[in-house]
């Protein structure tokens, strides 16, 4: 069905008007895609960690994680606006998902068998051709700011961005500080963080990841200004909010990464307080792939429920799938109704507890009950007849 182009859609692309129709277009279907299509918001799910830290690290704590086609599916139900990955992984599956969700091809990848010290770099894995040929909205590629290798990735970043724009792809950029430049602790210090983010911009990236970023000024000089000029970091919004002004005063779109996976609670409190910093959303790889796949989706309703609490459109297609996980017959399904995550449906949506309990009941029963506000019932009827045939059935608290 055709989507209208939102007001805000339209005001993010006329801030890349140097860029061809071809590119437009590719950003805008990243944009209007998935459960927050047209919000101007987004949620990535990003699967390369197979080939950062390998396939045990990754993958064991959710064995289906090791089905390529696992992720192409995460991505389609939990509403998400596009699915990142390398060269194997988008092959293995893009063909069998052809135009469910947009793809962006990961162009190039390191590992962690070989340790480079001062000098990392991450191979090119991929090519520009590959990506058009497997339908993508975009590619991917990571650069390592204070690293000894930094010259050459971003030589090689210009060449790959110039030839991406001439075939219309977007540009989305992986700006992680790393090497003999900055410390570990200042690899996510805010104004090293900020700094990423403004070099991402002026390589020409139309999306720019990079980590949340701490309470902590690196480098010396850079702490002088941030004293002199008393720019607030004391919360987490208001370095989120700095770092996007970094990226020309918020006219490019800059999302957070999740990074190691974290508890339900703290991962909603630092959902709540990117939104809250004005950052364009999340890209969540292990918080979502090591997950079982119905936890997932309602985590991810939980990141559309704070960001926008009034109903967005796609919402009932997500409702929709969760139910059937609940209703199936499957390993999954099984693992949804009988685990403690059905009854810690209330923690996902802190600020809505009656929402909760709606959801709660619509995942036990969707399309015939009737949702009842004042208790946790499901009320079962047939399509036609009197209402006295209706039974109602508590829900276990």
């Amino acid at each position: 069905m055709e989507t209208k182009m939102t007001d805000r859609v339209k005001q993010i692309l006329s801030w890349y008007a140097s860029d061809n129709p071809g590119t437009l277009t590719n950003l805008a279907r990243l944009l209007m895609h998935g459960r927050l299509g047209g919000t101007g918001k987004l949620v990535i799910l990003p699967v390369d960690q197979g080939f950062e830290h390998g396939p045990a690290r990754s993958f064991a704590p959710n064995p289906d994680g090791y089905d390529p086609r696992y992720h192409f599916q995460l991505a389609i139900e939990a509403g998400c606006n596009a699915y990142a990955a390398p060269l194997g992984f988008l092959e293995a599956g893009a063909a069998e998902f052809a135009g469910q969700v947009p793809l962006i091809l990961k162009l190039n990848n390191s590992d962690s068998l070989s340790k480079l010290g001062g000098a990392p770099i991450s191979a090119v894995t991929a090519s520009v051709e590959d990506a058009v040929r497997l339908g993508c909205v975009a590619i991917g590629y990571t650069i390592y700011p204070a690293s000894d290798a930094r010259n050459e990735q971003l030589e090689n970043l210009r060449e790959l961005t110039l030839e991406a724009k001439a075939h219309g792809l977007a540009v989305v950029v992986w700006s992680y500080p790393r090497g003999s430049g900055v410390s570990k602790e200042g690899e996510t210090a805010v104004d090293i963080a900020a700094y990423a983010a403004h070099m991402a911009a002026q390589m020409g990236a139309h999306v720019i990841k990079v980590k949340p970023p701490k309470e902590l000024v690196e480098h010396p000089e850079a702490k002088k200004v941030y004293e002199k000029y008393n720019i607030p970091v004391k919360t987490l919004s208001e370095r989120v909010r700095h770092v996007v002004q970094s990226a020309f005063n918020g006219r490019r779109i800059v999302i957070f990464s999740g990074g190691e996976a974290k508890g339900t609670e703290e991962l909603l409190k630092e959902i709540q307080a990117i939104k809250d910093g004005g950052a364009f959303g999340s890209i969540m790889g292990r918080n979502a792939f090591q997950r079982p796949k119905a936890e997932f989706c309602l985590r991810s309703l939980a990141d559309c429920d704070h960001m926008y609490p009034a109903p967005q459109p796609g919402l009932e297609r997500v409702w929709s799938q969760l139910g059937h996980l609940a209703r199936g017959q499957d390993q999954a399904s099984t693992r949804l109704r009988r685990s403690p995550l059905f009854r810690a449906v209330p923690a996902f949506f802190p600020c809505h507890p009656r929402r909760a309990g709606f959801i709660r009941i619509y995942l036990l029963n969707r399309g015939t009950c009737a949702l009842r506000p004042a208790r946790d019932r499901i009320c079962r009827r047939p399509a036609a007849g009197p209402r006295k045939n209706r039974t109602c059935a508590s829900i276990p608290r």
